[in-house]
């Protein structure tokens, strides 16, 4: 028996295939023609430039210089229930990961039996030494109970445990980096929907004042009461554009209260507006071969993958003989002051093998099953993959087009402003028919709205840029991506 234990031991393999991380794309742009400068045409209006390879800051957000954006995403870290409940799923997944480790162990059970019993005087003989029929029986023993790993089953199986850990890990991290965009973009929202407010009222001030003169023509005479009327309508459907857009200022704000993990009715200190940004000018953009390294719905997939392969080792030892190993020795004694002295021990050491002769096909049909999941696994990596190239590339093209449209919507905004100053001298002087002065108000709303919009695309984008490239997690200092445990290969 002690020949078998050292041959199990000496001779163990780990059968399936063995894991090779995935060789990253071989494209080395993001683009049809790779583009470092994202411009702007128009005076006044910034570019910004790609740093091709410049890695990205943990703290990403920073670079939008926002100092309540700052405190605001450390509050959602640290407040958030989605994230805790994520960190918690690691720390799960780790404990699972040690516990499938014992496996490669013995296990080793000790336990003590104290009986009273009466045995019939006439039917039964008694098993107590002095022949009395009535007497106490005490057992104490150690028993081992050992399954080696010769095929390496177990070891496929705490492979698949940490890989699981991996999994969970990188799934944390996709929603650390989610919660911080999120918050990001909400302040930003905010922020557009304040400037929308502002564009709003300001035209309806400028709306009232025309009113008043227009009703000074009216009481001399100088113009119809049509005039008027159709005056007073404009600023009317003015004031009906307010409610709205502080409607979705208001649930931005419980969005805000959410993210950061606190009830809408506990008021988020913090306010935004456009200029409480400030757009970066430089952003890092990863080489292609480190996208796959750094995205974490990435690496989650390729974990998956891992733990897919793993499984086929598993379902290969499983059709192979199952060898048991069991051994316990003690004392047994019909007093407690006799246990473990001479003549009351006992030992028993065993072996067993078991193989399967017929299953109708079952651990066939399971190893032929896990090679069917290891393919869907493959497909579905490729897959995160190319999702991962296509937002990068969506990004990119997004500020691209965003700093045209800003250069546009100032140069536009600018023209309605001049045009509607214009048409406000005229009214006073009267030289204006009023389709002239509602289409001037009417164009100056557009392209007053438009620039808010433009601007807060552009941050966005920004941000979406950050989100796409991964997050810079792999700066943090306290990411844990992988399980805290030996590798397997010191515990054989």
């Amino acid at each position: 028996m002690g020949t078998l234990f050292v041959v199990a031991m000496l001779t163990g393999c780990t059968l399936g295939p063995d894991f090779h991380s995935p060789e990253p794309p071989g494209v080395t742009t993001y683009l049809p023609n790779d583009r470092t400068t994202v411009s702007a045409v128009g005076a006044g209006v910034p570019g910004q430039r790609m740093t091709y390879g410049g890695d990205i800051p943990d703290r990403w957000w920073e670079l939008l210089r926002s100092r309540h954006l700052n405190g605001l995403i450390e509050d959602g870290i640290i407040r958030n229930a989605e994230l805790e409940a994520a960190e918690a799923a690691v720390r799960v997944a780790q404990a699972n990961a040690l516990a499938q480790r014992g496996a490669l162990f013995p296990q080793v059970l000790a336990n003590f039996n104290a009986s009273r019993q009466k045995n019939p005087s006439q039917s039964l003989a008694t098993n107590a030494a002095s022949g009395a029929n009535l007497y106490s029986l005490h057992t104490a023993q150690v028993s081992v109970n050992y399954v080696p790993d010769v095929f390496g089953g177990t070891r496929r199986l705490i492979e698949t445990a940490d890989a699981l850990v991996e999994v969970q890990a990188f799934q944390r991290e996709g929603i650390y980096l989610t919660l911080a965009a999120n918050i990001a973009l909400a302040a930003i929202q905010e922020a557009s929907l304040r400037g929308q407010l502002a564009a709003t009222r300001r035209l309806i001030t400028l709306q009232t004042q025309l009113l008043g003169i227009l009703n000074q023509q009216n009481e001399r005479g100088q113009i119809a009461l049509p005039d008027v009327v159709a005056q007073e309508t404009a600023v009317a459907q003015a004031k009906l554009l307010l409610p709205p857009i502080e409607k979705q200022l208001a649930q931005q704000r419980d969005l805000i209260a959410f993210l950061t993990g606190h009830f809408p009715s506990e008021e988020v200190a913090a306010t935004f507006q456009l200029q409480s940004f400030q757009l970066p000018r430089k952003l890092p953009l990863s080489v292609p071969a480190d996208l796959v390294r750094q995205r974490p719905d990435v690496r989650v997939a390729e974990a998956n993958l891992r733990a897919v392969n793993a499984q086929i080792g598993v379902a290969i030892a499983n059709r192979l003989p199952q060898i048991t190993l069991t051994a316990n020795a003690g004392s047994t004694a019909t007093a407690i002051s006799q246990l473990f002295t001479p003549g009351t021990g006992f030992w028993m050491i065993a072996g067993n093998v078991a193989q399967t002769v017929f299953d109708a096909g079952t651990l066939e049909n399971k190893q032929r099953a896990a090679e069917e999941a290891m393919t869907q696994a493959a497909a579905l990596y490729r897959s995160t993959v190319l999702t991962a190239f296509q937002n990068v590339a969506d990004t990119l093209r997004a500020l691209q087009a965003d700093a045209r449209a800003v250069s546009a919507a100032i140069a536009a905004e600018r023209s309605a402003a001049r045009y509607i100053g214009l048409v406000q001298r005229q009214v006073e002087q009267g030289q204006v028919s009023i389709p002239v002065l509602l289409n001037a108000q009417q164009a100056y709303l557009q392209t007053s709205l438009a620039l808010v919009q433009a601007e807060a695309s552009r941050l966005a984008d920004t941000v979406a840029l950050f989100q796409a490239l991964g997050g810079g997690w792999w700066n943090r200092p306290e990411t844990p991506a992988q399980p805290p445990a030996p590798p397997i290969e010191t515990l054989q």
